[in-house]
Order: structure tokens, then sequence, then C-alpha cells
């Protein structure tokens, strides 16, 4: 049956494992460079963005890109294309070496891989990957439906968003004799409401590589609900407050970690991961106890890819287990020098979970004395990579906690707060929910949480 299912997705372009390896296997017998290593993209992806209760576009794309990296001596070079015939694979090839002869001898460079062993990694769901123009406009119609009823009270509101859906075939080779391939897809939903009077506004989200598990309605429902909870904003002194954030919240923070988690930046002094005097941190604590981070391509929540863009088998790693930072992300270069294990220069390619906790959003809410609730997080920008220090602004829903209750909606803020610093001063962790295709994150109710100013945005 999942045979028989891949060739049925030949209309959008997908690459087959045999069909990836012969494209490969024409690439490399036609390179005569030093080392050759073929990576391809076979990729269908549909979209549909809607505004005003009415969908604005709706488009797709199939394609599948080669990229050709050779190594001349020391000297190494990249070139890609999407047109597939001899020629001009020949002419990709010709180009990628014509590059590397220009190029500089590169200190640092690793030889090709070898034949590697891969986890079996199912991240191809076929509920995603029949998600055409008709199903995307009828799921937009269930959320527009939903999110119209639901917010009825305040009027005809304005509903707009953009629903996202991936397939994707990846392959690599080398001419040291490695192969890999992988399916995966992804789904995403984001709905934005806002009220007539243009002082509400409600956003909500969910990805999944598995379309199959999203609600359409009920992100539309959530949206308007949103919407209409946060008219009329009051402003309050900005100044460090209890900030309970929602699970997409904190999927807009803590996978900023992934870059502080570099070892090489550790190693040589420009990480929050740093040691004084030298080192890295690997082995103290870094953040609250109830803290464990972890990526697991083979885990049934994430499913992520089982290979980086060398070839590198990616595995399960646990960054940060209660509190204490276990591993750091090491390219092979950087791991032959310091005698450890690579993982690969892109670590979180296995995806991203926060765990810790048990409790739903709704209970961290009731057990909040007084805070600020927020629902997203937008415009976020770095301010100190030493420190993983970010600055942005909140967006369609902050509002204010009393003694476990909602009781206003807040005007905006813009805030200055580092996702590391932020999970050493925890309240309480919920329990990981599914917030995007790879992702798990909890509710946390972090104690001041530095808001620096009053923003004017809905």
């Amino acid at each position: 049956m999942r045979a028989q299912a891949a060739e049925a997705r030949d209309p959008w372009g997908l690459l087959s494992r045999e069909q990836a390896r012969a494209l490969a296997d024409r690439v490399l017998a036609a390179s005569m460079a030093d080392q050759t290593r073929v990576n391809i993209t076979s990729e269908w992806r549909g979209n549909t963005r809607f505004a005003d209760a009415s969908i604005t576009t709706s488009g797709g794309t199939t394609d599948t890109s080669v990229s050709v990296t050779v190594t001349i001596g020391r000297r190494r070079a990249s070139a890609s294309t999407n047109v597939l015939d001899d020629a001009s694979l020949k002419r990709t090839i010709a180009l990628a070496v014509q590059l590397a002869r220009l190029s500089p001898d590169d200190p640092e460079l690793m030889p090709e891989l070898r034949p590697q062993t891969y986890g079996s990694v199912d991240a191809f769901a076929e509920p995603t990957a029949d998600l055409d123009a008709e199903r995307r406009a009828a799921a937009v119609r269930r959320a527009v439906e939903a999110a119209v009823q639901a917010g009825k009270e305040a009027g005809a509101l304005f509903v707009a968003g953009f629903l996202d859906a991936t397939a994707r075939a990846t392959a690599v080779a080398t001419s040291h004799g490695l192969f890999a391939y992988h399916r995966t897809t992804d789904a995403d939903l984001s709905i934005t409401a806002r009220t007539p009077d243009g002082t509400g506004s409600g956003w909500a989200r969910a990805g999944s590589r598995d379309w199959g598990t999203i609600d359409p309605a009920a992100i539309g429902r959530i949206a308007a609900q949103k919407a209409v909870a946060s008219r009329n904003p009051q402003p309050i002194e900005p100044g460090m407050y209890t900030a309970m954030l929602e699970p997409q919240a904190v999927t807009d923070l803590v996978p900023l970690l992934g870059g502080a988690l570099n070892a090489r930046n550790a190693d040589e002094g420009r990480s929050a991961f740093s040691k004084p005097g030298g080192g890295t941190r690997i082995g103290e604590k870094v953040a609250d106890e109830r803290v464990t981070l972890y990526s697991d391509p083979a885990d049934p929540d994430l499913r992520g890819a089982p290979f980086d863009a060398e070839g590198l088998p990616v595995r399960r790693i646990v960054w940060i287990e209660r509190g204490v930072l276990k591993n750091l992300s090491y390219t092979r270069f950087w791991a032959q020098k310091q005698q450890a294990q690579p993982t690969g220069a892109q670590a979180l390619l296995g995806g991203l979970t926060l765990a810790g906790g048990t409790k739903s959003t709704e209970q961290l809410i009731a057990e909040c004395e007084s805070g600020v609730l927020v629902t997203h997080f937008f415009y976020i920008r770095s301010l100190d990579a030493r420190t993983v220090l970010y600055t942005g602004l909140t967006r369609d829903g902050a509002f204010l906690i009393e003694k476990g209750r909602i009781t206003r909606a807040l005007k905006n803020f813009r805030w200055n707060e580092s996702p590391l610093l932020m999970l050493n001063r925890l309240e309480d962790i919920g329990r990981p929910e599914p917030t995007a295709a790879g992702r798990m994150m909890p509710a946390l109710r972090v104690r001041n949480f530095n808001f620096t100013s009053l923003s004017d945005a809905v």
C-alpha cells in the first residue's frame, strides 16, 4: 500500500526513492571532481490565502531541484538547477567546478560522507499531501464560518488567514557511496480575526505533519473569541510582570535557543553557554529544574528529518535535562577538533520538545494571582547573542489576569527578554502541546518578564 500511495503522488512531482537515486547517479556519473555530493529536493506546495471571509489567492507549485557540491583538492563550491536533462545537469556540474577552482582552500574541509545508517521516520501524511485547492477551500470555509459564528456578538468580524501545505521528498548522495532518502509533509493554518470597531484582534494557529489532526473550525473559533475579548484594550504601566505565555508564544521564543546551542561559539567564548575563563557550561544548571529540552526525529510527536544536508544521521539529543545543560551542537569539523560526536550543523532538525509539566493552559491561568496573558509574539529581533536577548511585540490578544481570572484586555507591549533567562524564572510549566510541525511546546508562567513599553498596534 505504501508503494502504491507513493506512485499516486506523481502528479505533484515527488520523486520516489528509486527515481531520486537514478537522478543522483546521473549527476555523480557525470562529475569528474575529486568528490561530489548531490542534494535533491522534490516538492509540491499548495497555499490558500483569505481575507474578509473570501479567498484572495490560491496557488501551488511543483518543483524538483538539484544542488551539486564538488570538491577540487581542498576547494569546494556548489551550484543548483531545476532543469534535469543531461545537458543542464552537466552545465551545473561545470559551474560548480569553476566556482570551486576560483575559491580559496578551505582549512576546515571535511570529506564527503560514506554510507550511513538512518532510523526510520514516517513523516509523510496522506491527508496533508491531498490538500488540493478544493480541499483547502473547504477547510477555509469551515474556519471562517466558525469564526463568524463565534464572534457574532461583536458584529461582522474581519477574518483573514493563510493555509499552507507541503509534501516533500529529499535525498542526499555522495561519490563515496552514501544515499539517503526521506519524505515529509507539513500543514499550517493561521487565522486573524478583527472586530468591526478596529479595537479587538485575535489570532490562532495550528501546524502538524498530518492535516487530519487539525480542526479548522476550532482555529477560527479561538481567533474570533480572542478578538471579541480584546476589544477596547486598556494600558498599564510597562515593567516587570508575571507573563502567562500560551504555547504559541512559547513556540515563538524557545526555538531561538537553537543558535545559542552551537558548541563552537561556546568553546570560543561567544555564547551564553561559555564558561568564564574557558570551556562550556555542559553539566551546569542553566534553567529551572523542571525544564527538559530535546529533539528526536523518531518521536511520533515530532517526526523530524533523519539526516542533515551532508547526509549525517540526526539522532535523539537531550539539550537540557531537568535544568542541566547536557549537549551542544557540533559540526563535523568542530566535533573532530574537540573529539566529540557530531550532531550536524542544524541542531534542531529532529524537531523540538520542551517538557516538564502536566497542567493545561487553563490550569496555569487559574493559579495565576496576577499577570499578563500573551497570545503570541511578533516582529522578534535579536539584541545580544551572549545572553540570547531578543525584543519584539505582543500581538492579537494581551489580557490582564487577576486572582486566576482574565479581567480585561490590555494594550500591546514591546518587550526585551531572553528565552534562556526566562527558563530560569518559571513559576510553573504546562504540558507540551503540538504548535507546529515538529514542535511540542507547553504554556509557561514566567516571573519578571520585561515589558519595556506600550505599543499602539492592535
